[in-house]
């Protein structure tokens, strides 16, 4: 078993980098490209739907680990209509629409493999929410060369540790650990230049199997809260600039680059791949005090998070003082 592991393991690294390869040399012929605007962190027209690679793993993974079907074909569809937006126009309403239903499939799967009870399913409304934000979460915090890759490359390494060493599940695991070496197979492409972007087919997938495998794995409130505490960094970023663009008066819907990586990358002038690895070590080090903190119980693990969280708006507040918005 360990020996076909890394065989796949190295197939994930191998089919994450050709997505983004082929993604390089076709995209403007496939209609693939992202042209910059007043929201964007690049200057040059670049092709997009590099994520196609990661999708392509997943799927391989997911059959070749005897992944319930319930997980990862809605998984497998979410990409692939993300993929077709990378192409066309897709309006918020249809994408909000198949996204949750997409979700309701994953959750509903979920529930009942694990034997649920009637008070579980009576959470599944939150549980959708959670699913569908974190898949659009990711997708927004797609903005700048490396972040999703260093970000996915972390994220799922954790979950990988963490179902292994607390959650008992093996299969899942190495699905995770596939996860992340496909993204370490991508980021070349990324970084520090980037030839390709992810797109939506691979960052919307990112965030949805994220949270599909953090409900997966939950079996306490406490498990919930460490597992989420793995994209720390994301949430954060997402819910301080909702609440500073609610502040302000500002349409939720209404396009902008107001995240904090966005300003240090842009009115700040800093490297991008330095922000993404800032990013990266800060999720890191929220990772590995969850996991030293777990044993302590929700309370601590949460009061953690809180104050991580205090500390990060407090200094998103500091650099965003300094900028004439």
């Amino acid at each position: 078993m360990q020996k076909t592991n890394l065989i796949f393991y190295l197939i994930s690294f191998l089919i994450g980098g050709a997505g983004a390869w082929i993604i390089v040399k076709w995209g403007f012929k496939l209609s693939l490209f992202d042209k910059p605007n007043f929201r964007s962190s690049h200057k040059t027209v670049t092709p997009k739907g590099g994520g196609i690679g990661i999708l392509a793993a997943f799927f391989v993974c997911s059959i070749a680990f005897s992944i319930p079907k319930s997980f990862w074909i809605p998984a497998v569809f979410i990409s692939l209509f993300s993929f077709w937006g990378d192409r066309s126009e897709i309006t918020p309403k249809i994408r909000l629409l198949v996204q949750f239903a997409a979700g309701t499939i994953l959750l509903i799967g979920i529930l009942m493999g694990k034997g649920s009870g009637f008070a579980t399913y009576a959470l599944m409304p939150l549980l959708a929410i959670f699913v569908v934000g974190t898949a659009n979460y990711y997708n927004f915090m797609d903005g700048i060369n490396g972040i999703s890759g260093i970000t996915g490359i972390i994220g799922f390494g954790m979950i990988a540790f963490y179902a292994l060493n607390f959650g008992n599940n093996s299969h899942l695991s190495t699905l995770a650990i596939c996860m992340s070496i496909s993204c370490m197979g991508f980021l070349p492409f990324n970084v520090p230049k980037a030839r390709v972007f992810m797109g939506d087919v691979g960052s919307i997938l990112l965030g949805f199997v994220f949270a599909g495998m953090v409900v997966y794995l939950s079996k306490s409130f406490l498990d919930f809260v460490c597992l989420a505490g793995f994209l720390f960094p994301f949430y954060a970023d997402e819910l301080t600039t909702m609440i500073i663009r609610i502040r302000d008066g500002e349409k939720l819907s209404q396009p902008h680059r107001c995240h904090l990586y966005q300003l240090l990358a842009n009115e700040y002038g800093i490297l991008h791949w330095k922000v993404s690895l800032s990013y990266g070590a800060f999720q890191l080090t929220v990772g590995i005090s969850i996991l030293l903190l777990k044993n302590m119980g929700w309370v601590i693990v949460l009061s953690a998070l809180v104050f991580y969280f205090c500390s990060f708006t407090m200094l998103s507040f500091m650099f965003r003082k300094k900028i004439k918005r």
